[in-house]
């Protein structure tokens, strides 16, 4: 049995030796994204609409505003079920984490406006300790903290367009361990890496009632070069490797309209372009003949769409009510699913409200549940998955205050 299992992982890793997948991207950054399940960028009209819209702020009080925000993000366990031998199931580690956010929003200055966000909209992190999955994905982590000044200049009294530069810090752990299986393979690297992309809006606003949006956040290409810790079959090595993992493109498109005088309704679509993410190459110097973690991986992932609806209810001058629903379809192809990131469809669910403190100061609080599908993969029974993903979920709480002076 044992022999059985050992050789199925060495033929998994050999076939398809993942090492590091980009994420997934994270769209709920302030109160409002949270609580309007992402649809936050028609409608946006707080300091985090440096970020979702950066055109909005034309449309402001000329004022100051900011924004602190703070998402408690939980990951369930993720079980997997092999559909060729029980000993292959394994349950990933549920996780916890504590992501902090912030915004900022100048007054006019001759029709410009300025502004300033520090997100993190990408991440990974997934953990095994069973076996068989540990052979592959014992951690693979990814974090990516975002600074993106912004400006605006409004045109007229309809449109307003924005811009400004984006400067992305990435960090990323990747370690995988055979030797529950009685194989003496092994990979432990890290690194951290900065780099830099472009974003740009545009809105209009032909009558007051409607915001049509549109905003892009430019492909960014993460380049890592740092030393990997290997152990090939009892051979202990210490390599350089470098290794590159994209930061998508992403496309949104929403339409906000104030349907009656105290009730907005938000409809979005954004398309994430993971099709530049169509293998992993992992460059090791000096090369070792028979290293299983060299050669490339395919990926061939697919650009994915989601469709968002956001409510913003003012229940009266203080208290504001939000609502949201979301569908977001996964990138990732059933013949490329790993442990790593056996991703699914997934149904969002969220609620919150902001309350005016003061003309000044506002709180707000929002929670979003996020509901995967089941993912079955079965291609091929020499493949290193082949079974069933089952109850994935994720919670976030976000948390914020807003001041205007």
């Amino acid at each position: 049995m044992k022999k059985r299992i050992s050789v199925l992982a060495l033929a998994s890793i050999f076939a398809a030796g993942s090492a590091l997948a980009s994420g997934w991207r994270i769209p709920e950054q302030s109160v409002d994204s949270t609580a309007k399940a992402g649809a936050n960028v028609a409608s946006a009209s707080r300091a985090d609409a440096s970020y979702y819209n950066p055109a909005n702020m034309s449309w402001m009080d000329d004022t100051w505003y900011l924004e602190v925000d703070a998402t408690y993000i939980y990951l369930s366990e993720i079980d997997y079920e092999d559909a060729r031998n029980p000993a292959f199931n394994s349950s990933s580690e549920s996780e916890n984490f504590f992501v902090p956010t912030g915004f900022a929003v100048s007054p006019l200055f001759g029709g410009f406006r300025f502004g300033f966000a520090v997100v993190a909209p990408y991440g990974l992190s997934k953990q095994w300790k069973d076996p068989y999955a540990k052979a592959v994905a014992e951690e693979f982590s990814l974090t990516v903290i975002e600074v993106n000044p912004t400006v605006s200049y409004k045109i007229g009294d309809m449109f307003s367009i924005a811009a400004g530069p984006r400067m992305l810090y990435a960090d990323a752990t990747v370690k995988s361990d055979a030797s529950g299986l009685g194989v003496p393979l092994s990979r432990d690297m890290d690194d951290s890496t900065v780099e830099w992309g472009w974003n740009v809006a545009a809105a209009v606003k032909p009558i007051e009632p409607l915001n049509i949006s549109a905003t892009y956040r430019s492909h960014v290409d993460l380049d890592f070069e740092d030393n990997a810790r290997l152990n090939l079959m009892g051979t202990k090595l210490t390599l350089s490797t470098d290794v590159s993992v994209p930061a998508p493109a992403v496309f949104t498109l929403a339409v906000a309209y104030d349907v009656l005088e105290n009730l907005n309704v938000e409809l979005g679509w954004d398309r994430t372009f993971w099709s530049e993410y169509d293998k992993l190459d992992f460059n090791f110097s000096p090369t070792v003949p028979g290293n299983p973690f060299e050669p490339p991986v395919e990926k061939n992932w697919d650009d994915s769409d989601a469709f968002r609806i956001g409510l913003t209810y003012a229940l009266n001058d203080s208290l504001t009510l939000m609502g949201g629903f979301a569908f977001d379809n996964n990138p990732v192809p059933t013949e490329t699913v790993s442990f790593e990131l056996p991703d699914s469809d997934a149904f969002l669910y969220s609620l919150g409200a902001q309350y005016k403190i003061n003309e000044k100061l506002e709180v707000g609080l929002g929670f979003l549940y996020d509901y995967k599908k089941t993912r079955t993969v079965k291609v091929t029974p020499t493949d290193r998955v082949y079974g069933e993903f089952t109850n994935a979920s994720a919670i976030l709480i976000t948390a914020g205050l807003n001041y205007k002076f």
